[in-house]
Order: C-alpha cells, then structure tokens, then sequence
C-alpha cells in the first residue's frame, strides 16, 4: 500500500511536492480508519480537493507515471512547462509484505534515460526511530562514485556498462544479483496492486471479464451493484450459449453484423432485471449506474485482494450519498489490506466529525509561482480548525484556499452591455 508520493518538475509541479499516507497516530480519533502493520500507521483513505486546473489529475498522473516505471512500461512523462528542465522526478513509499522501502528516480526525457535511481528499506523501531537501509543507488551525474551499490557489490561494473533506459532491475540478468532480484519482485508486486481509474472514462471490460467467471467474486460483484439502491433486481452477463434467438424463413444475419468488436458484443450482452424486466443495460440504465456497474470490479477485487484504488473525479455522475458509502467501505475496520485514494469536489465528504481524519482530507492549490499540495492536518487549532470544526462551511468560504474564485457575472455584463 501506498505510504507516500513525491514528485518534482512534473506535469504541474515544478517544485517538489509530497502526498502522505502516513497517520498521525497522536490523534486516537477514528483510529479504524488506520492500517496499522508492523510499527506502521498507515491511512486507509484519502481525498484530494482543489479548483479545476489546479494540479490533482496531475497528481493522479503522478502515481500512474511511477506505477509505469516500477513495471517497465513506456514512460508517458512531461515536466513542467516553465522550467526548462528536462529531468522529471518522482518517487514512492510504500509497504510490502510488512516492510517500507522507497523507490526515487529521476528520468531525462530528452534522453529518454534514468539519470537517478534509488531503491531502500526503512526499518523502524517500536519507538519511532527510523533507519534507512541503501539497497541500490545509482546517479549518473557523480562522476566520482558513479555506483553506489549498497548491497550487490559485484553489480558495480555491470551498471557501468548497461543502459539506463530502463529501471536497472531491467537492464541486467538479475538472477545473478540477490537484491536486485528482490527488489525486481517487490517493485513489481506493489505496481500491480495499483488500479487508477478515470470515472469519466471508466473501462467497464474488468467487470465484464469478472462476471464472465460464475464463481464467489462474481457473486459479490453482483451483491454490490445491487446493495448501491440502484433499483436493480439483478444484473447479469448473458453468454452467447444463454441467448435463445429463433431465426426464422431461413434468414441470416448480415455480414456486416459479423463485424461488431468484441467489446462491443460484451457490453450488450450485460443485462439488468427490473421488477421481473430484463433489459439491456446499455440502452436503459443511466451514464451513472454504468459508473457504479464499472467501478464494483476495482472495488470488490480490490478489497479482497488488497489493492490500492485510485480514482480521479469521484464524484463524477455518482450520488453524493453513494461516493460516503464507498469511502465508508474502506474506512470500515473489516477492511484489513486495501487503500483507496481520490480527487474530488464533493464538499459532502468534508466530514471529520464521522468520516475523516484531518490527514485524510488533502488540497491542491497554485499560484503564479507553483503549485502546492497540502493537508488539513496542516491547519491546526489555533488557526481555528478541530475535530469538532465545520470544515464544509471554512472550505466553501476559501479558508483552506484550493477554490476558484469565479467572475462570471462581469460576463453577464459584457454580454448585456453588447445586447
């Protein structure tokens, strides 16, 4: 699960910027909402607030960017526009198998290269104290120790000679190193329990290729779309095997229906039942129950399996009462293993009082200068903000910035002036 983010010239950042997932364990309230492993507190949830085009897509584009570097993918990565610097740097906290290790690069997009690379474990003490152990570290703009390799001695002339562009776990036999081995294996474990989704361009083919299996996750699946009170009695996949078609006088099919894709065929085949009613659920259920249809995969498997769902535009089409709910879901203390991480403009979800702790609630704001990513934690009681504090009504009155502050009406007055 994911610990913290960073990031640096990046996309909209162009200076360094950190998102946390670490829970201050100080403040004992809604203390289920904390995965606690090991001498590890970590959020179970968090929501990123912010005006449009202020910097939170950027940072979901972040996380998105590392999830592609720790797997080798193509490095789809832009820094920022007004730096003149081509070298993009990110990084990653996160627990694995009980242990925090971190993972920093920096990447030459002009070059296309890794300029940097830093793979560690922090130990920590029951008291806190923390100690970071090297496993490999790599820059090659320190002509004097250009390897600094901590635990693979013998990986000194190799990185010397391969190319960089790629994550070293990539570019040598790794069999023949031990902690690169590891280290190859961890970072791949932790990118593949990453989900990023996109509600306004939700794929729904996760939850077709699910409800395809006729086994218990699928069953869930179903229970879920059902328990949203989306009206719906039932919702199915019907296999080609399923559907009854009579053909009659002989007649075919045109050879052009032959053509449809796949996807396309999968989709009309998803079927929902009301008041005894099947029906297709392309042509009658809302763009919204569509979203939730969607979404049940990422969240059902996810809980299971542990993943970290991260979900840009929560809010987007869902109901406010549903988006509470799914937060609820991972803030339950029956959720043992899963994160989910989100932007939004819901200002129903401000809720520290049953919902949040102040460290779960972020913003994204920006100035001529830069872009700043920062907490509620950060605001304190003496500048007025409690556990107890309507942070709704400070927040849709600008006290915690990240808000636009919109002059629409000098356009009603243009308009008016001209008519």
């Amino acid at each position: 699960m994911i610990v913290e983010i960073r990031a640096k010239n990046v996309y909209s950042f162009n200076e360094s910027i950190k998102f946390s997932m670490n829970a201050d364990m100080r403040n004992k309230k809604l203390g289920f909402n904390v995965h606690k492993i090991n001498n590890f507190n970590v959020l179970k949830t968090a929501v990123i607030y912010g005006q449009n085009n202020a910097g939170k897509t950027c940072l979901i584009k972040c996380i998105k960017t590392i999830k592609n570097s720790l797997l080798n993918l193509p490095m789809d990565i832009m820094p920022n526009l007004f730096t003149n610097n081509p070298v993009c740097e990110l990084g990653i906290s996160f627990i694995n198998d009980g242990s925090l290790y971190s993972y920093d690069f920096k990447y030459d997009t002009s070059k296309k290269e890794y300029v940097y690379e830093k793979f560690s474990e922090t130990i920590r003490d029951k008291y806190s104290n923390d100690k970071e152990d090297v496993w490999y570290s790599f820059d090659v703009n320190d002509k004097n120790n250009i390897a600094n390799i901590i635990k693979d001695q013998n990986l000194v002339d190799a990185v010397k000679l391969v190319s960089h562009n790629a994550p070293i776990c990539y570019t040598i036999d790794v069999n023949n190193f031990d902690y690169v081995k590891k280290m190859k294996k961890i970072l791949n474990e932790q990118a593949n329990e990453i989900d990023i989704v996109d509600l306004n361009n939700i794929p729904i083919e996760k939850t077709i290729d699910l409800l395809k299996n006729k086994n218990e996750l699928q069953k869930k699946i179903v229970e879920f779309i059902k328990n949203a009170d989306l009206y719906l009695e039932d919702y199915k996949y019907y296999d080609v095997k399923d559907l009854h078609i009579s053909i009659k006088n002989n007649s075919k099919p045109s050879e052009r229906a032959l053509n449809i894709p796949d996807r396309i065929m999968d989709q009309i085949r998803l079927t929902s039942v009301y008041k005894g009613k099947m029906v297709p659920s392309m042509l009658f259920d809302s763009s919204g129950t569509k979203k939730m249809v969607a979404l049940a995969s990422y969240i059902i498997e996810g809980l299971k399996k542990g993943h970290v769902l991260v979900i840009d535009e929560l809010d987007s089409g869902i109901h406010f009462v549903l988006t509470r709910a799914i937060v609820s879901m991972y803030n339950n203390e029956l959720n043992d293993k899963s994160q989910l991480i989100a932007t939004t403009h819901d200002v129903n979800l401000l809720d520290v009082k049953k919902l949040f702790r102040k460290e779960q609630i972020w913003f994204v704001d920006k100035d001529e200068e830069r872009v700043y990513v920062y907490s509620l934690a950060d605001f304190t009681a003496e500048d007025g903000v409690r556990d107890t504090t309507d942070v709704i009504d400070k927040y849709t009155k600008g006290f915690f910035n990240a808000i636009p502050e919109p002059e629409l009406i000098n356009s009603l007055i243009d308009i008016t002036k001209r008519g």
